[in-house]
């Protein structure tokens, strides 16, 4: 990858630091990774310190000054770069891996009307399909979530989903479910991905409201639930690209 640092602005230098730190607490709070998650973190910390390697020393944004002033805030409202746990630098190489061969132009027109219909950006419901079914209109997991947005069947029928394998039906219903979780927790996209996945209940005996109540309390979630909030993030990225 070729990078020039006199391009990047300080500010993602700092955010880059912060994730790091992000990562090393992560790794030490869960005890364990698995080999994936730890070649991730080499990876990035690679990429992060090549990348500082190459500034100015005389700048007053050199390595040692963000350093110093790059240090984690109890209670820090989480950005979607910063809850993705993923660096700018490395983006790229992820969100590819992500997308693989997964083809959202089928579904393009039911999406754009469910995203104008209920205020939720084309990106993030594209992110979750992507991220729950791969645009699988018939998918079923082993818990008997269904369809293209992988909804329950309690959960589709109190929105109005009749048949879960209809994609129109589905995307309306995921998109509309999806709408209420930004609304409850006050616009808050990182805690409404959290409690798509984990469930709104699950969020709400922890006191998680926002972001900044995820930030603080991430690690006490699933760890499926803490991964697809970053891969959702990273996948919403790569479709506003």
């Amino acid at each position: 990858m070729n990078l020039s640092t006199r391009a990047i602005d300080p500010r993602t230098i700092k955010e880059l630091l912060q994730l790091q730190m992000m990562n090393q607490l992560s790794l030490l709070t869960s005890g364990r990774s698995s080999a994936s998650e730890r070649s991730d973190h080499t990876d990035f910390a690679s990429i992060l310190n090549g990348l500082l390697a190459d500034m100015d020393p005389a700048s007053p944004q050199s390595a040692a000054g963000m350093s110093a002033g790059a240090g984690l805030v109890s209670g820090q409202a989480l950005g979607p770069a910063m809850l993705s746990g993923l660096s700018a630098a490395s983006a790229g190489a992820l969100t590819r891996k992500l997308a693989s061969a997964a083809k959202p132009s089928a579904y393009e027109p039911l999406i754009q009307e469910a995203s104008r219909r209920f205020g939720v950006e084309p990106s993030i419901v594209k992110a979750v399909i992507h991220a729950e079914s791969s645009f699988n209109a018939n998918a079923v997991s082993g818990a008997g979530a269904k369809g293209l947005m992988q909804l329950m069947d309690a959960t589709g029928q109190g929105l109005g989903v009749d048949n879960p394998f209809d994609p129109a039906q589905n995307i309306e219903g995921g998109t509309r479910y999806l709408s209420n979780l930004i609304s409850k927790y006050g616009g808050s996209l990182g805690t409404a991905l959290a409690a798509y996945n984990a469930g709104p209940t699950r969020l709400d005996r922890l006191g998680i409201q926002n972001d900044r109540d995820l930030a603080e309390k991430l690690h006490l979630l699933p760890a499926e639930t803490q991964q697809y909030v970053r891969k959702v993030l990273a996948l919403k990225e790569h479709y506003e690209a």
